[in-house]
């Protein structure tokens, strides 16, 4: 029997083997075809007598990579249109009902009095994994790249057929909190040794190894459905109990600072469904599921982390005119901090790298970085020997700029001086091919006055990571004024080589990702000078959703950068482009006191050897006044902190910087962790509506100043009661993936 997704075949011994294998998709999605065609396989097998069991396997690399997103996406949206036909009452039954189709099927598998066993042969996540958690036997196959886990939470969702309360039944309740919290894909020796696969074996034993469990009496009963089960960690009203749920929510709550509903929903289910029947368990899972599939967070974390990172991710922006060039070897001039992590991505993506500084013992330090990062890699059993072997073998430490003869792409990484830059690519402009592409990994000096000093305007881009290198995921190209189309293709297909999310930018000071997170920094600066108590300036950016405060961003970049830039924008723009107070205050923190940041352990935080940073005391010295911090609105704070970040990203959209909703929404949170629940700066003005955000920003403009005046593009928004998305709406993909 063959349907449209799975291939049934009962063979001789009774036993049926499903396999999954979408034929028009390179992975195996959950949507509804896939939902009402597996169902009716279980219902035939679950009626046939001569059935013992059944072995449900893919027919592709992975097992299934969860739900399809965008189904969810819409039936999210198809609530939203029903409420307002039909009544909120029967949008809330029609969409609790379609929500939870999937829950049922699992419940079925594994009530349905026949033995089930899952043969994960590849990936098996979200939706997949509770398919698998859901049969009474998991085998998964050997193998290094699988891994297992229910990652929901990171799209503002979370585990909601079955995931929360299995996984509940099976784990102690405080590992098991952890584990749907965060989030985590673990490969299958963890799974094993958490019990949550019962054998890995290899992959041509996967079947048989299925197959001998059901002959040999396979039981068709879940251990919670067996009279007499016990909760791992005992009953929630326990003293155990009150031990693990008490302090997860204040765990909870310090982490999230209640932003992220799923989360809360996540700690609610458990609790209660605990202390329930697995029937009643797995029904009030599917009403907070549905209830957080109709969130706000969860509609604009879909959205950008999903559907947008995924389109981003597939190239949309890449001239589809432009044949694809393989890349084989590049250039990297610089081999400080930045340029060592651009050379160890790039040699990690098999590419071969030429490293270039001052002197070779410059050039070497840069390679040894490398080795310090595969060597770690090494010890945690994620790469061999070998691996570190073949990858330092690709990295060519040298001083000898004729070494990047037979480039195809250059990245100037050196300090961040106009001078020094333009005498590294005019270095570099005599030695390499006509046809090869020149980057420039500056973050705010203006990509179309450094292309002045290179060989071809229309091959000269810039191309902005983010530190570490290894760790963020976000990559900046910025077009110049002259960037031609062969150019922009080249650079997106290294970015996607690399693994790293391509945005694409115009040219301007401080482009897209710098000019934004720098009104971020400014605002905790300038908060400072109003006589904020920094610690209460360090939590509301916590609190507002932001990783870490601004004081302590601006450690991590570097406060004698952020100095050098208010000083070069002073020069270039005049001295009404900056503000007097945060010129004052960065002045002295840099001259003064020579507080540089975290690279010379101290800066607006001190960071003593063996022990947690904590924040300078003599900062309140640089502070005019002090506030009385019970005279506060925090809330206010958490507003200014976000709206001002927002209101730079609609500047940019106004100025043609930015020309891609998507991409300014996923580089924010990738770029700078803009709080990932709203969905990215510009789906943060759209959620709040354009004429609520004028209203807050002429309201912070009248108390704190200009820079939060609305631009022109706002008002008419405002006015027409339009958002970003539909005004600007995202452009279909140019090129195939």
């Amino acid at each position: 029997m063959s349907g449209n997704d799975f291939i049934l075949d009962i063979g001789s011994d009774g036993i049926a083997l499903v396999t999954w294998n979408a034929p028009a998709r390179s992975m195996n999605l959950i949507d509804a075809d896939a939902t009402e065609e597996l169902s009716a396989i279980v219902e035939k097998l679950a009626g046939d007598p001569a059935v013992k069991g059944a072995v449900i396997t893919s027919g592709k690399d992975t097992f299934c990579a969860g739900a399809d997103l965008a189904v969810l996406e819409t039936l999210s949206r198809s609530f939203t249109e029903l409420a307002a036909s039909a009544g909120e009452e029967t949008a809330n039954e029609r969409l609790f009902a379609d929500s939870r189709k999937w829950s049922q099927l699992c419940r079925r598998i594994e009530t349905c009095g026949k033995p089930w066993v899952a043969a994960i042969n590849g990936t098996a996540l979200g939706g997949g994994f509770e398919l698998a958690l859901a049969c009474h036997r998991r085998i998964a196959a050997q193998s290094d790249k699988t891994r297992l886990g229910l990652p929901e939470i990171k799209v503002g969702l979370f585990p909601g057929a079955g995931g929360t309360q299995r996984i509940a039944r099976m784990l102690q309740p405080a590992d098991a909190l952890q584990f749907l919290l965060k989030g985590d894909q673990i490969n299958v020796e963890r799974a094993k040794a958490m019990r949550l696969v019962d054998a890995v074996v290899p992959l041509g034993d996967l079947i048989k190894a299925a197959k001998e469990w059901i002959t040999a009496g396979g039981d068709p009963k879940a251990p919670w459905d067996r009279e007499g089960f016990r909760l791992p960690g005992g009953p929630v009203y326990s003293k155990a109990g009150m031990m693990v749920f008490t302090p997860a929510n204040a765990l909870y709550r310090r982490e999230t600072y209640d932003n992220y509903p799923a989360a809360r929903a996540i700690m609610q289910v458990v609790y209660e469904g605990l202390q329930l029947p697995m029937d009643q368990a797995l029904r009030v899972e599917s009403r907070y599921f549905a209830k957080i599939l109709r969130s706000p967070e969860a509609a604009a974390m879909i959205r950008s982390l999903f559907v947008s990172l995924q389109e981003i991710n597939k190239g949309v922006r890449r001239p589809a005119a432009i044949p694809k060039r393989p890349m084989k070897k590049i250039g990297v001039l610089g081999a400080g901090f930045m340029g060592a992590g651009i050379a160890y991505v790039s040699a990690l993506a098999g590419l071969d790298v030429v490293l270039v500084d001052r002197d070779p013992e410059t050039a070497a330090k840069g390679k040894a970085h490398s080795e310090a990062l595969m060597n770690e890699q090494v010890e945690r059993g994620r790469a061999s020997s070998a691996d570190r072997d073949a990858l330092l073998a690709r990295i060519e430490p040298t001083a000898d700029y004729v070494a990047l003869q037979g480039c195809d792409l250059l990245i100037e990484a050196v300090f961040e001086d106009r001078k020094v830059k333009e005498e590294a690519i005019g270095r570099a402009r005599n030695v390499i091919s006509n046809q090869a592409i020149f980057g420039s990994n500056t973050s705010t000096l203006p990509i179309t006055s450094l292309a002045a000093a290179a060989k071809d305007r229309k091959r000269f881009i810039g191309i902005h990571f983010f530190s570490p290198v290894e760790r963020m995921n976000l990559v900046e190209i910025i077009l110049g004024r002259d960037t031609g189309d062969e150019a922009l293709a080249g650079t997106i297909d290294f970015v996607r080589a690399i693994r790293k999310t391509p945005i694409v930018v115009n040219d301007s000071r401080g482009f897209y990702t710098s000019r934004v997170v720098g009104t971020y920094l400014r605002e905790g600066h300038l908060m400072v000078s109003e006589g904020v108590p920094p610690a209460m300036i360090e939590n509301v950016g916590r609190m507002a959703g932001m990783p870490v405060g601004p004081l302590a961003l601006n450690d991590e970049v570097a406060v004698d950068l952020a100095w050098k830039i208010l000083k070069a924008a002073e020069t270039d723009l005049g001295p009404e482009a900056v503000d007097p107070r945060q010129k004052s205050l960065l002045r002295d923190m840099v001259e003064k006191y020579g507080r540089l940041g975290r690279k010379n352990g101290k800066g607006f935080y001190d960071y003593p050897q063996a022990a947690p940073k904590r924040l300078w005391p003599g900062l309140i010295n640089l502070q005019p006044k002090q506030l009385d911090p019970d005279t506060i609105d925090v809330a206010q704070l958490k507003q200014r902190l976000l709206a001002i970040q927002a209101l730079e990203s609609a500047r940019c959209v106004e100025e043609g910087v930015v020309t891609d909703m998507r991409e300014a929404d996923v580089g924010s949170i990738l770029g700078f962790g803009f709080a990932p629940f709203t969905g990215g700066t510009i789906s943060y003005i759209d959620g709040m509506g354009a004429k609520a955000f004028v209203t807050l920003c002429n309201g912070f403009a009248t108390r704190y100043g200009d820079r939060f005046k609305p631009c022109k593009l706002l008002v008419d928004m405002a006015k027409n009661g339009q958002t970003f998305y539909l005004r600007f709406p995202p452009k279909a993909r140019e090129a195939a993936a």
